[in-house]
């Protein structure tokens, strides 16, 4: 298996074209490799990010969470002038502090308003990123058919911590366990002890959780 040198530029449109002969040595597949699995996890990243960030401002429950906030935004605005005033020795006359929080609430009432507006242009970003994604990890698979795969064959019985060694670690534990796991739906990698859905987690806790068995975690071939 050899070692995976610094990624360069590459569209990935390109990519079935270059290797189409399989004129692309074995290293710079791995560049290649390198690059894209770079691509995913920061699209899959983002894709997680701006879905926590839905769910939050924009779930089923979300209206009661604005609410609040501007419950939250009117005693820490409502702190900041007691302090201005303390600080400064002066005091506001009453309209101006009416007419403050008549403004924030106009503000509140205008971004309310357009609350459906910002989801929907949210979700058209987070359908952006899983197609980012998809494409990422469609590329990852026919540059791993041309270097990672054989080479996990031709050296089966591997576990993936000795993959993740082997590579400096400058893969993710995660992206590894889901090249693999193509291989293994596919019949021709075992896979043994745990099996952990690491794609449905976070990126940095699916590194975690997969670092804690990686060890035991032991690819067959069938091949």
């Amino acid at each position: 298996m050899p070692s995976v040198a610094k990624p360069d530029s590459l569209d990935a449109k390109d990519i079935n074209d270059e290797n189409s002969n399989g004129s692309l040595p074995r290293t710079k597949l791995y560049e290649r490799l390198k690059q894209r699995e770079h691509s995913w996890w920061q699209s899959r990243q983002q894709l997680i990010n701006r879905k926590e960030r839905k769910m939050f401002w924009y779930g089923e429950n979300s209206l009661m969470m604005w609410f609040l906030w501007q419950l939250v935004s009117y005693v820490i605005v409502a702190m900041l002038l007691m302090l201005l005033s303390k600080l400064l020795d002066i005091m506001l006359p009453l309209w101006q502090y009416v007419a403050l929080f008549t403004l924030q609430t106009i503000i509140f009432v205008v971004m309310l308003a357009a609350k459906g507006q910002m989801a929907n242009t949210l979700q058209r970003k987070i359908d952006k990123d899983e197609l980012l994604r998809e494409e990422a990890m469609n590329e990852m698979i026919i540059l791993a058919e041309d270097s990672l795969y054989p080479d996990v064959h031709a050296h089966a019985p591997l576990s993936l911590r000795e993959m993740y060694e082997y590579f400096d670690k400058s893969f993710h534990l995660a992206s590894l366990h889901c090249l693999l796991k193509r291989e293994v739906d596919a019949g021709r990698l075992i896979l043994t002890q745990k099996h952990i859905e690491a794609e449905i987690l976070p990126p940095d806790l699916a590194d975690d959780e997969l670092n804690e068995h990686a060890s035991e975690m032991i690819y067959k071939s069938t091949l």
